[in-house]
């Protein structure tokens, strides 16, 4: 079968090659991915800005049908469709396994980087990591739970946003986007910042639920959050999720005292931080680093009841063949989310 893969480090080493169906083994399952997404990380690994195992398939926001079973795992789970979580194997034994941040695991081997993920055909995980997608969700928007999961862990499995909370949020991305609604549906007001190059993306970030959006640049963002925050003093939450220098710097600006910033997006390199704004403003500053299996079944539960809508940020997509054009076409911003098909 044919697969996207990074074959070797160092910047690009990404190709299309034919490997072998996989099988499972005890306690896993072979899935059909149906629908795959590309996420930063992917376009980072390209790069070599984040660490992989090469030679190894790409791809981690997946759905599927369940195609093969391993020993030990119930038949009955042929032909189910499912997404899964994102981390082939963890230790079990250190004690961010044992309190359930397995995320932070020191031995997290994880699908499309560490061993081989769902840029092709047939993927193997195990079996508890499957989640059934809601008969609602499509195949489509259900590879983009993986994402969302990553959003509800951000801001809800630690608790960061209170009803009538202001939020500001940079970037409207595929994360951003999912961050506005998800803020949304806590009950946040949500304002939304992009560049020019944003136009498209802003504007769907309205349609989502964002009360107000700022070009940075065109814009005056201070003179915004003067009207719309208690006695114009700020957003009560900035969450960076564009991966950029210069909207952590700007969110820094738009914070009120006593708010908290939030690190979702990766910048692939150090960027420039003036870290006294922390001290001077009384700022909470927390990061986020994937899922985990709380945030997963938040995040399917936002999406069995509409409150977040995934399919709305799918742009267009491809076959495997068309990889590079996808690859291309995602970092120049062209879209929001964009998928590879392995079945067309």
């Amino acid at each position: 079968m044919d697969a996207v893969m990074k074959v070797a480090a160092g910047p690009g080493n990404v190709e299309v090659r034919r490997i072998a169906e996989p099988q499972p083994g005890q306690g896993e399952v072979l899935l059909e991915v149906t629908a795959a997404g590309i996420c930063g990380t992917d376009l980072h690994i390209f790069h070599d800005e984040f660490k992989s195992n090469p030679p190894v398939v790409l791809g981690h926001e997946v759905a599927g049908r369940v195609a093969g079973v391993g020993d030990g795992v119930d038949s009955s789970l042929l032909g189910l469709r499912a997404t899964t979580e994102t981390y082939y194997s963890t230790c079990g034994r250190c004690r961010y396994c044992r309190s359930g941040h397995v995320n932070l695991c020191l031995q997290r081997r994880s699908i499309g980087s560490a061993v081989n993920g769902g840029f092709t055909k047939f993927l193997v995980v195990p079996a508890g990591n499957l989640h059934p997608l809601p008969d609602t969700v499509s195949d489509r928007a259900g590879a983009l739970t993986e994402p969302l999961a990553c959003v509800t862990h951000a801001l809800l499995d630690r608790p960061v946003i209170r009803p009538g909370d202001v939020v500001a949020i940079a970037g409207p991305g595929a994360i951003g986007l999912l961050a506005t609604q998800v803020a949304k549906a806590a009950g946040a007001t949500v304002v939304i910042l992009g560049t020019a190059v944003d136009e498209r993306r802003l504007e769907l970030a309205r349609s989502l639920g964002a009360s107000h959006t700022i070009v940075v640049g065109e814009d005056d963002p201070q003179e915004l959050f003067g009207d719309i925050t208690p006695e114009g003093l700020g957003a009560d939450v900035v969450i960076e999720c564009s991966g950029a220098g210069p909207a952590a710097s700007q969110l820094l600006s738009l914070a009120r005292r006593r708010g908290h910033y939030l690190q979702v997006g990766l910048f692939g390199k150090p960027v420039s931080w003036d870290l006294d704004q922390v001290c001077f403003r009384e700022l909470l500053v927390s990061g986020s680093n994937a899922s985990t299996r709380e945030s997963w079944l938040r995040a399917l539960e936002l999406l069995k009841k509409g409150q977040v809508d995934t399919e709305a940020i799918i742009s267009g997509a491809y076959p495997l063949a068309g990889w590079r054009e996808a690859f291309d076409d995602f970092e120049a911003k062209r879209g929001v989310k964009l998928l590879l098909v392995p079945g067309e």
